[in-house]
């Protein structure tokens, strides 16, 4: 069995927290781990398991690959998408992957962004549903519902198998009445978003009922190339490929659909609410995360950031508050913060996809301040760790360090320089900033010019193959 891990969402109703280019899979929203690192430790303990197959966007590779060593845990293969293409492309891509090993493995397939509660019963209903995967039917997870729930599909069962039963149907998100007819009736489970299917069978039926998708995803493959520790898919067959789920482009269309009940804690966090709902609150109902104090408030959540929140007198509210943004709004509205989302993205507002501060393989830098022709920026370096050989067509750069040894290649010039030291980048001269050290390299960047975005930077040279 090979485990599929789908790391491609971007979680924009639980912005602010989870943005494009650091969405909510990223995130410990539920526990000390982030949702990847939980789901790859959810699988401890399942037999005859292999490593799993990381499929996620091209954006987030090093985070992804990151997260994974942090926890003692390595994908044998991360595939990357050069733009999304929803989940049946990319459960094509990893089975074909499987397959093109010379395999013909079960493929449990897993969203990254998920909670799983109780993994032993997590692990249970996958041991269930492997004889009916291995007799080829395409099993789905059916949670067992515990409320009238409208925001998830459903799944309505029908005969009866060893360990589930056949599936009858999958029915679109309902209204609250007809929820509550569903939860009444006992046929009817929330569809998951999790499958387990022997990867020859998804090609198959693929095949059968979507082929375009096949087609393409099998060009994309053909035109793959080695970048590190990543396979980069050909992105021009990619984008030529349809962008549909897999619940439409097969599970609703087979013959061979299968649902394997499971009860195990599970939610999929798709907006502030439901993480309200799974987390340990107060006396008062409030799920308070951060410095935050709270008077005469109930039913609240609140995620403060690195300064102080305070509420008083209000109910049924969500706060989240981080080093640029700030969201207030009902709980019964937070599935609508992606219409905020998109306003950002219509102004062209960078608060829709990065955070203040922004990740890269070799660190993060952390914008300070910003105004006309200046920006300042607190630049943290990981040990062994150097920035790509750059220019800038359109500022100079003065950087200081307050923590660290840093390696400055400036022109013709090497320098070393150590704590309170300094030196200046001028306009047009390559340069490249490296942390020789044991410990992380800090240092104050100022830069001054006429544009100072991110887009202003020419690499020459770069260990992690970025453009």
């Amino acid at each position: 069995m090979i485990p599929v891990i789908l790391c491609g969402g971007t979680g924009s109703r639980l912005w602010p927290l989870s943005r494009d280019a650091y969405p909510k899979q990223f995130l410990a929203l539920a526990g000390s781990q982030t949702m990847l690192q939980a789901t790859a430790l959810r699988l401890d303990g399942l037999p005859e398991v292999e490593a799993p197959i990381l499929v996620c966007n091209e954006s987030h590779r090093f985070a992804a690959a990151e997260q994974l060593q942090e926890v003692g845990r390595a994908a044998q293969s991360i595939l990357l998408e050069p733009c999304a293409r929803n989940t049946a492309p990319a459960i094509a891509l990893a089975a074909l992957r499987a397959v093109e090993q010379g395999q013909d493995p079960l493929l449990l397939v897993l969203p990254a962004d998920h909670v799983v509660a109780d993994t032993a019963a997590f692990q249970q209903s996958v041991s269930a549903a492997k004889k009916l995967a291995e007799d080829g039917l395409l099993v789905t997870f059916g949670i067992v519902p515990t409320c009238a729930e409208t925001g998830y599909g459903y799944i309505r069962s029908g005969d009866a198998l060893a360990g589930g039963w056949k599936v009858a149907e999958f029915v679109e998100k309902p209204d609250l009445a007809t929820a509550e007819k569903y939860l009444a009736n006992g046929d009817y489970n929330w569809n998951s978003g999790m499958f387990l299917f022997r990867a020859s069978r998804y090609i198959e039926e693929l095949a059968q009922q979507n082929p375009a998708i096949l087609d393409a995803c099998r060009a994309a493959l053909a035109g793959a190339a080695r970048d590190l520790d990543f396979t980069r898919v050909d992105a021009d067959a990619f984008r030529r490929c349809p962008s549909d789920s897999v619940d439409y482009a097969v599970m609703e269309k087979t013959e061979s659909a299968a649902v394997v009940p499971m009860q195990a804690g599970w939610s999929d966090v798709g907006s502030w609410s439901a993480l309200w709902e799974l987390a340990e609150r107060d006396a008062n109902d409030n799920l308070l995360r951060g410095d935050v104090l709270a008077e005469d408030s109930r039913g609240c959540l609140v995620h403060g950031a690195d300064r102080l929140v305070g509420i008083l007198g209000v109910q049924d509210l969500v706060v989240v508050d981080t080093d640029d943004a700030l969201m207030v709004a009902h709980k019964s509205r937070v599935q609508d913060v992606k219409k905020l989302v998109q306003r950002l993205k219509q102004n062209e507002r960078s608060e829709a996809e990065n955070h203040r501060k922004v990740f890269r393989p070799w660190g993060y830098y952390d914008s300070i301040d910003a105004g006309p022709r200046f920006q300042v920026k607190r630049i943290v370096v990981k040990p062994g760790c150097q920035l790509s050989l750059q220019m800038h067509h359109h500022r100079a750069e003065h950087w200081i360090v307050v923590r660290g040894t840093a390696r400055v290649t400036r022109g013709d010039d090497q320098l070393l320089l150590t704590e309170n030291e300094s030196t200046f980048i001028p306009l047009g001269v390559v340069h490249r900033l490296e942390n020789p050290g044991s410990i992380p390299l800090e240092l104050i960047e100022v830069q001054s010019g006429s544009y100072l975005g991110e887009d202003d930077i020419v690499r020459l040279e770069d260990k992690y193959g970025r453009e």
